[in-house]
């Protein structure tokens, strides 16, 4: 869990860079390597790390417009994935989704800049397991606000009426996009809303990951077992804009660098040395392992080739291919 942190980490903090590459002094959304919106999820690695830890590969992760820490935890190949984030030929979607929509069939991933779209996916995923009578599960990222859609409170009613194995995780990163979680959610808890579907809520303070792991667990458990449903919000943090370029006049200045000290890599680090589970060589070792791995994924990236324009026209519907009979 830590080594998948500091890599979830880093990989963000270069993408930082790389996003920003040739779009100053003024900002220009459409300019550098890296075009279009880039939602980055710094500080919100615990949510990620916490459940994906007792998942496997045949299991469902299905994430919101900030997925790249639950496309890491859930094993996204991350060469093809940051190619995609380039736009290269060789992304996981051919360069034509970027970072909003990767797809990884191969570790049963998936994400989209839709709110909420992604948990009914998730609820079909649960459904075909189910209905296989397999032990996979499907699990449902969310943020906080998108716990207040309709497709939220549809799909938790169906999955815990047919019992499937699903599991929603809510992250409440205190924003939806500049509006306070405060003014715009009922409860204090999105974890109080399972008891109206029956359901076992599980609130997780302090962006812990270790509590994290815990009552994921459990939940894995349940859904593996065909008891249904489960519903988890974790309190996060994030540490960056909505976007990038966000000027984020919506907080206090000072609330990120509190933020910071509570770090929740710093806390599994000290932990680790703490309780003697690693010592510093092995911790720093961790550490080059993942960062290399990121600095090699960006690299391929770059060098990766632009798709030729004409493949714009490939991979989409054309009317013209069906006949009459089609």
């Amino acid at each position: 869990m830590f080594e998948t942190m500091v890599k979830s980490r880093y990989f963000e903090d270069t993408m930082v860079k790389a996003y920003g590459e040739g779009k100053s002094p003024v900002f220009n959304i459409g300019a550098g390597p890296v075009p279009g919106e880039m939602h980055l999820s710094t500080g919100q690695e615990p949510a990620a790390v916490g459940i994906c830890a007792h998942l496997k590969k045949e299991d469902t992760v299905t994430a919101p417009h900030r997925p790249h820490h639950h496309a890491i935890a859930k094993g996204v190949d991350l060469k093809k994935m940051t190619a995609e984030m380039f736009g290269k030929i060789t992304g996981l979607g051919k360069g034509k989704g970027g970072h909003m929509h990767l797809f990884d069939p191969d570790v049963k991933f998936s994400c989209g800049g839709i709110v909420a779209a992604g948990i009914p996916h998730a609820v079909g995923a649960a459904l075909a397991a189910k209905k296989k009578g397999k032990d996979w599960v499907a699990v449902a990222f969310i943020g906080e606000g998108a716990a207040n859609a309709g497709a939220f409170h549809e799909s938790l009613n169906l999955a815990a009426v047919w019992k499937l194995p699903l599991i929603v995780v809510v992250e409440d990163n205190s924003y939806g996009i500049s509006v306070a979680k405060l003014a715009s959610t009922a409860v204090e808890s999105n974890a109080k809303r399972a008891a109206a579907y029956g359901i076992p809520g599980h609130h997780v303070r302090d962006n812990d990951p270790l509590e994290m792991y815990r009552v994921s667990e459990e939940a894995v458990r349940r859904a593996r077992n065909g008891e249904g449903p489960s519903l988890i919000e974790i309190e996060t943090y994030r540490y960056l804009g909505h976007f990038q370029g966000d000027p984020e006049l919506y907080r206090d200045q000072d609330e990120v660098p509190q933020l910071r000290e509570l770090d929740p890599i710093l806390k599994v680090r000290e932990l680790l040395l703490a309780d003697g589970i690693a010592n510093e060589a092995e911790i720093a070792n961790l550490e080059a392992k993942a960062k290399k791995e990121v600095d090699e994924a960006y690299a391929f990236a770059r060098e990766s080739a632009d798709p030729a324009p004409e493949a714009a026209l490939e991979d989409v519907f054309h009317k013209t291919a069906f006949n009459s009979k089609g």
